[in-house]
């Protein structure tokens, strides 16, 4: 799978919003699209300088933002999207439930990863239990009863404690213990319980041509 190694900040100004993938970074001063009036596409573009829209590339765009916000690649992405054509429910928002049920979203979502790139991160090195059993694979869909947990033997790594002391609000749909380093899949998610200002009708569009 490909990897990008740029500056994720550039990601952010080139979709023309905040993707929040830095963690801490995103709420501070330091983040480049911090109080910007105008978001420039990165490279030496006048201050002026805007692309022509059309309905192709809103969509796209659309797309490429969800896919980063998420940390996906294409082909994970859309076929989370197959899968989500095939439930009951409206396609975008039964996708955006799948992309909110991964572990690693729901690592971060239970602050106990300030990122979801950290979030894949500790999954991988296989700091993560689900139910009691480790799980280093990022994409595993939780489900609801489901426990979430810091191996006893990683407890001690700082950036658990320093994640979880941002005490973070947590979505309704899930329960934090921070003291037990632990937290509970209380439900499922809902299209509220997800904060950006995603419009996922583009994206079925998309994909429907």
């Amino acid at each position: 799978m490909g990897r990008y190694t740029d500056a994720k900040c550039r990601r952010c100004k080139r979709l023309g919003m905040k993707l929040y993938l830095k963690g801490d970074s995103c709420y501070s001063e330091k983040c480049p699209l911090e109080g910007e009036k105008f978001i420039n596409p990165p490279g030496e573009h006048p201050k002026h300088w805007r692309s022509r829209s059309t309905p192709y590339g809103l969509q796209l765009k659309e797309k490429e933002r969800v896919k980063e916000i998420y940390g996906l690649r294409e082909r994970q992405f859309r076929n989370l999207f197959d899968i989500a054509a095939k439930m009951e429910g409206v396609t975008g928002e039964e996708l955006l439930k799948l992309l909110e049920r991964r572990l690693d979203n729901v690592v971060y979502r239970l602050g106990l990863a300030m990122s979801r790139s950290q979030a894949r991160q500790v999954i991988n090195h296989g700091h993560i239990k689900v139910n009691g059993r480790k799980v280093d694979i990022p994409s595993y869909e939780v489900s609801e009863g489901n426990v979430i947990s810091v191996c006893e033997n990683s407890k001690k790594i700082p950036l658990f404690s320093e994640s979880l002391a941002h005490e973070i609000q947590v979505k309704d749909w899930l329960i934090i213990d921070r003291e037990k380093m632990e937290g509970k899949v209380s439900g499922e998610p809902s299209r509220e319980d997800i904060e950006y200002p995603i419009k996922e009708n583009l994206i079925v569009e998309l994909y429907s041509k």
